[in-house]
């Protein structure tokens, strides 16, 4: 029996070929893989020896003959193939270990050359691993040295490989040759400016109970590319496993905890937030953000970006929550979240910088995909387009309320005062419809004055400023860009109430 051993990652490989040759097999090996196995006391046969011909290019054509192809695809069932080797003296090949150049790790290297790229394109490596998965019912192809193991104990145990498990291996052998090319095409086609492919790569992270409801299964998969603020990349430290709109609800949290620097609190059911709140301290934007909405918050999600510490996780306790989430936790935190065994504790990463993120939403037959919405305008006093200034010290609550209002289902109106939210007014089919929704929530929390609306897209008609004002709102920020704009700031004026125009809206579907 024969293996032909090529990998560029070493890690293992070492103990499997001496694994091998204990029971017996012959070891063919190229370059440096080759000098690794020498050097532990492999004996080895070149890939050149196997050939008749030396490896050329700087290594480039080394396994691409027919001594290597036909030795792992001949068919040890057919007559015609055996005479084949026969006639042009090739032998079986029994087994390839092969794994690819690290071309993913090489392009995101800082200062990549196109070069360096290119060389770190793999050509033989593929090659094989498609033959010889091709060829699975004969020939045993390993590609991840998590299978080592495996191989090695069916072959003391039964003299070759499972027929199952050379199937397994053939599919992993064939997602690995896959997800490479897609890797490739990718940079390829970018470096090209070719936009009309999309390949997308994604990893089984768990499977799900179900999905939005009973009847419908579910999945949860994760990127390859690991990035911060990410339930994929989360470690979950106790409670119950995530569903599907666990998940979902999760990710509108984090979507909106990394537009904020200060310490910052938010409770969000069906992926809007039923309060949030900025504060001194994270504790204070806990409590903040609970008196935004005692009621919608039970059964919610909490999520700070600020490490949790005993005195707030004492805060959350009597609350029935499905899931905190935080950078971190104190050893006192923990202790005192374990008493809620259900309650998922999630700890995730909250970079102060993160890479440009990319949303893909699927449709009937189709895929849309778009950056996430994660730029927010400063608000300055030039945006003013009423005669009635903002008062002085209004531009942190109406840049808080900006923030929020962008991660509300639109139509969307929010209500703010000193740093948390009042009201919220989400998914409603007219604007007015959201702003009575969310005035209503200030009112009946006992704010009625010297409250800030804010609206992620523009007002169509004036109706909007007259219900505010009768609220108890004396500013209003709102992106503008309606045949009646004039006559909102008309309107406003006659009210006294201050409205900036940003120029760019946030609409959320």
């Amino acid at each position: 029996m024969r293996a032909l051993i090529s990998v560029s990652d070493k890690g293992g490989v070492v103990d499997f070929a001496k694994g091998l040759e204990s029971m017996g097999w012959e070891i063919i090996a190229t370059g440096g893989t080759k000098k690794l196995l020498d050097s532990n006391g492999v004996k080895t046969i070149g890939i050149s020896e196997v050939t008749g011909f030396p490896e050329i290019c700087d290594g480039r054509v080394k396994t691409l003959h027919p001594k290597v192809h036909g030795g792992l695809l001949a068919r040890r069932d057919d007559p015609n193939h055996l005479k084949a080797l026969e006639d042009n003296g090739i032998e079986f090949i029994d087994m390839v270990c092969v794994n690819l150049y690290p071309f993913r790790s090489t392009i995101a290297k800082e200062g990549v050359t196109m070069d360096d790229a290119i060389e770190n394109i793999d050509i033989g490596g593929p090659s094989m691993l498609r033959s010889a998965a091709k060829n699975y019912k004969d020939v045993t192809v390993v590609c991840d040295p998590a299978d080592y193991g495996r191989v090695l104990s069916e072959i003391r145990e039964n003299g070759g490989t499972l027929l199952q498990t050379r199937l397994e291996l053939s599919a992993k052998a064939y997602t690995h040759t896959a997800e490479y090319d897609t890797c490739i095409a990718t940079f390829m086609r970018e470096k090209a400016g070719l936009p009309e492919k999309l390949f997308l790569e994604y990893d089984l992270k768990q499977p799900l109970r179900y999905g939005e409801n009973p009847h419908q299964s579910a999945r949860f998969f994760a990127s390859a590319s690991i990035v911060g603020y990410s339930l994929a990349n989360a470690r979950q430290i106790q409670g119950k496993e995530l569903s599907y709109n666990n998940i979902q609800d999760a990710n509108a949290a984090l979507n909106i905890v990394r537009d904020f620097k200060e310490p910052f609190c938010v409770g969000l059911k069906h992926m809007n937030p039923c309060g949030a709140a900025v504060g001194k301290s994270i504790e204070e934007a806990w409590q903040k953000a609970y008196e935004s909405d005692k009621v919608s918050i039970y059964g919610g999600i909490v999520a700070v970006n600020r490490e949790v510490t005993a005195e707030l996780a004492m805060g959350w306790k009597p609350i029935f929550l499905e899931i905190v989430m935080a950078p971190s936790y104190t050893k006192e935190a923990l202790e005192i979240l374990s008493s809620k065994k259900n309650l998922r504790v999630m700890e995730v990463e909250m970079p102060d910088t993160t890479e440009p993120a990319m949303q893909y939403v699927s449709v009937n037959g189709g895929m849309l995909a778009q950056s996430l919405d994660s730029d927010i305008i400063r608000l300055t006093p030039e945006m003013c387009v009423t005669k009635v200034r903002p008062e002085e010290g209004i531009f942190a609550d109406m840049e808080f309320g900006w923030k929020i209002v962008k991660h509300v289902k639109s139509n969307a109106i929010v209500v703010v005062k000193d740093g948390h939210t009042l009201g919220v007014g989400a998914g409603q089919m007219n604007r007015v419809g959201s702003a009575e929704i969310a005035l209503k929530e200030a009112a009946a929390a006992g704010f009625k004055e010297g409250l800030i609306l804010a609206s992620d897209g523009f007002l169509p008609f004036d109706d909007t400023v007259a219900l505010a004002s009768r609220y108890g709102v004396t500013a209003i920020v709102q992106p503008g860009g309606s045949i009646r704009d004039n006559e909102c700031i008309v309107k406003a004026d006659e009210l006294g109430i201050t409205m900036l125009l940003t120029g760019e809206r946030h609409f959320k579907h």
